[in-house]
């Protein structure tokens, strides 16, 4: 596939921003595979933002440049072309690609998170005030669930498509070993994918806890080799605290539970991202805050989300959706991405992660999930 995908490279330590993509040219076969891919880009309908911002003489400018890790133009956007239907497109396949590559990236970050301009930066991380956010549904009549998650990459190792088999399993070694210390409601067990028994494989898919192999977006991303190694999941004793390692980012931290108490959603998870961030350092950037592997994650890399039951508004989509726009929500079907609403259920989150606080994130869902069930009760 593309460059850092097919070499085994140890490199720990990027090299310094000046000379990042100066020192190698990618080679003619990759080159070859670029030029095919933006014909099969250019005359494939696609809504993508990939297909929105790559023409022909920014494509002319990026094709030969690398990030020391190895990893070319076409790392970031092979997904992309392999999968038209894709809403974004492109991927970092590792830190430095985000500055290496730039010129694609900021207009595509700018677009997906409303304004976030080349010059902006992203502020300093912010939990802020933790006993703000109350039950969003006392009754429950409207929520079925509520989960807050973010994303955390590990400093000093690139994301998926570069990593090595020796670096996964490394770096599972130090994420359960620091899962391990928690302590309190955050206590719980780390089970690795690789040699996990039918019986607890089962048990985690029932809990909706397993991620499975095989998503097309990040296959075509080169981000599931050397499966299952190094991947595996934590969770505490009451199924309210998970920690994915090692599925699309190197940490997905996310706290969850039954109706709408989105309070002490939240309070779970932020307790647990300070506990964990005195352990591990993680990967960050002065202008776009937290790294991701996928650049609609980037800066809080928060998601807060409900499962919610809103059948006047389902029955009048176009409503549903304006609300939903005003409040920066994004409206997926019951399963996630590309998924259809199963029983009138949607989950609904916040869209934006950039330009913004984590608090602040937050709170956009948090109103604009308000303002949905106000206007359900009034239909």
């Amino acid at each position: 596939m593309g460059g850092c995908a097919s070499k085994e490279n140890t490199a720990k330590e990027p090299k310094k921003e000046d000379d990042t993509g100066k020192e190698a040219m990618v080679d003619a076969a990759v080159l070859e595979k670029l030029e095919t891919g933006f014909k099969k880009l250019e005359s494939t309908p696609s809504n993508s933002l990939l297909k929105k911002y790559l023409n022909k003489d920014l494509f002319d400018s990026l094709k030969t440049k690398k990030t020391s890790f190895g990893s070319s133009l076409l790392d970031v956007i092979q997904s992309g072309i392999e999968n038209p239907d894709s809403g974004i497109g492109i991927y970092a396949p590792d830190a430095e690609s985000y500055t290496v590559f730039a010129d694609l990236f900021d207009p595509i970050i700018e677009d997906y998170h409303k304004g976030f301009g080349r010059t902006d930066k992203h502020p300093p991380k912010n939990w802020g005030d933790v006993s703000v956010f109350g039950n969003l549904d006392p009754a429950g009549e409207y929520i079925v669930s509520t989960r807050v998650r973010c994303g955390r990459s590990l400093e000093g190792y690139p994301f998926n498509p570069c990593l090595t088999e020796e670096q996964y399993k490394e770096m599972e070694q130090k994420v359960s070993t620091t899962l391990s210390g928690l302590e309190g409601e955050l206590k719980g067990t780390f089970y690795p994918l690789t040699g996990m028994s039918k019986d607890v494989q089962q048990k985690l898919i029932d809990d909706h806890f397993l991620f499975k192999e095989g998503d097309r977006f990040l296959q075509a991303a080169n981000a599931c080799r050397f499966w299952p190694s190094g991947r595996g999941i934590y969770h505490n004793e009451n199924k309210t605290f998970l920690v994915w390692c090692n599925e699309e980012d190197h940490l997905r931290i996310i706290s969850m539970q039954q109706g709408g108490d989105l309070g002490e959603v939240y309070r779970r998870l932020v307790t647990a991202v300070n506990d964990i961030e005195k352990r591990i350092p993680f990967s960050h950037h002065d202008r776009l805050g937290f790294l991701t592997f996928c650049p609609t994650n980037l800066g809080t890399t928060v998601r807060a989300s409900v499962h919610i039951k809103v059948p006047k508004l389902a029955a009048n989509k176009a409503k549903l959706e304006e609300v939903a726009s005003k409040y920066n929500l994004q409206v997926r079907g019951t399963r996630g991405e590309h998924t259809e609403a199963e029983g009138g259920i949607y989950d609904i989150s916040n869209k934006r992660r950039m330009g913004l606080t984590e608090f602040e994130a937050v709170k956009e869902m948090y109103d604009g999930i308000a303002e949905l069930i106000k206007i359900e009760r009034e239909l």
